[in-house]
């Protein structure tokens, strides 16, 4: 497979320590969601791997590895690591293209978006998704059952977005707190995009699937969107095909309110704060940024619909899985507490800027993972009040991840 001009590279993927079987090995894994597998790599591949930048050439890394090592490292033994990476979609080669090409066209075929983590994150059969759905809600963990609809000044969640067995009670305070306070008929869900995307948002038109019937687009108000933000929400639809964060607050919806009342959603994309923090700049100084959510506080006001917008977003992600050097300690755990809680006062004190510098005053240490729907959903919900109705933790010493449930109310 190797020549000695190829210049091997690997895709953008996640890279984290793990064990198995009893030895520290390397994981990739792929946050496109263009292959499902999760490589294992002893740790002397490290060197090597690392060397797949495009840049190097074969004979490059072989001079690299005896620098590094002292060591003849054969072409042989190259090929048969490029080989398994290629095989499994982690090389940036023709091979991954038409995996690629393939998996997009199929995307782009479908009428629907399909519940693509059903039977892995949640259960895929309707029965025994209600029942899991059900103990969410069930105390010490849980809120409790909903007593329905109470009143309706709710105009915005913030619910997680991880893994329902790991925040799923978390996730039970947010829509709770929806069920009793909320008579809307349209959901405009703001989802994280893990993978990054070209443009700000990204809409999609296709219905999301759930095991509990389609989460169905209201294309009227995706259209008018549209218009008014004068350029195109598809750009970056392609971002919907394996993204998890909308997908999770469909199930959730269609759980809660389906034989209620019908409803529609209008699921965004949303990826800009990032950006804007490696960049140094405010997210108010990206005219795009600003367009889009002057767009959806005008669509909202003129659909004549009963909208509440809903976030699907995580918070910190710590430890060596993420980047850092050592495990996640208890102490850690209370210190991250401590910051995500303040963080969280900007966001129930309906501080959008605020929210932005909390995270960029120390170059956004914890990884907030939902910092843009969290952001575009404070500047467009135009609420007054605010609270927290829940926060978690997933304490993990090799990957910790963080998460909360708020509310905003007219």
């Amino acid at each position: 497979m190797a020549e000695s001009g190829d210049r091997p590279k690997l895709r953008p993927v996640e890279a984290f320590p793990t064990e198995a079987e009893g030895k520290r090995v390397i994981a990739l894994r792929d946050p496109a969601g263009y292959t499902d597998s999760v490589l294992l790599l002893p740790l002397p591949l490290l060197d090597i791997v690392s060397l797949f930048d495009g840049e190097h050439s074969i004979l490059e890394i072989q001079a690299e590895i005896m620098r590094r090592r002292g060591e003849l490292l054969f072409s042989e033994e190259i090929d048969r690591i490029l080989a398994r990476l290629n095989e499994h979609g982690f090389l940036d080669s023709p091979l991954f293209a038409e995996r690629r090409r393939r998996l997009e066209e199929g995307f782009r075929r479908s009428s629907t978006r399909p519940a693509v983590h059903a039977g892995a994150a949640y259960a895929r059969e309707p029965e025994a998704l209600r029942a899991q759905m059900d103990r969410f809600f069930a105390p010490p963990d849980g809120p409790g059952a909903s007593g329905g609809l109470q009143s309706s000044s709710l105009r915005a969640i913030i619910a997680p977005h991880i893994d329902f067995h790991r925040g799923g009670p978390v996730y039970a305070w947010a829509y709770r707190e929806l069920a009793e306070r909320s008579d809307a008929d349209c959901f405009v869900i703001l989802g994280t995009c893990h993978a990054g995307m070209e443009e700000p948002f990204a809409l999609t038109l296709k219905d999301y699937e759930t095991p509990f019937g389609p989460a169905t687009v209201d294309r009227e108000f995706a259209e008018a969107l549209s218009r008014r933000y004068g350029t195109t929400l598809l750009g970056s639809e392609l971002a919907h095909r394996a993204e998890h964060s909308i997908e999770f607050q469909a199930v959730f919806l269609r759980y809660l309110l389906a034989g209620r009342r019908e409803f529609s959603i209008v699921p965004i994309l949303a990826s800009f704060v990032h950006e804007c923090l490696a960049l140094g700049k405010d997210p108010d100084e990206d005219p795009a940024v600003g367009r889009f959510l002057e767009a959806l506080r005008d669509t909202i006001a003129a659909s004549g619909r009963k909208v509440c917008l809903v976030a699907g977003a995580d918070l910190a992600h710590v430890g060596p899985r993420f980047g850092d050097p050592e495990p996640v300690t208890d102490s850690w755990l209370r210190m991250v507490e401590s910051e995500d809680r303040a963080m969280l006062e900007t966001v129930t004190s309906l501080d959008p800027g605020g929210f932005f510098d909390s995270a960029a005053k120390d170059g956004d240490r914890r990884r907030i993972c939902g910092l843009s729907p969290i952001y575009a959903l404070l500047r467009a919900a135009e609420a007054r009040s605010g609270v927290l109705l829940k926060y978690g933790q997933w304490p993990d010493p090799q990957g910790t991840v963080t998460f909360a449930s708020v509310a905003l109310s007219a």
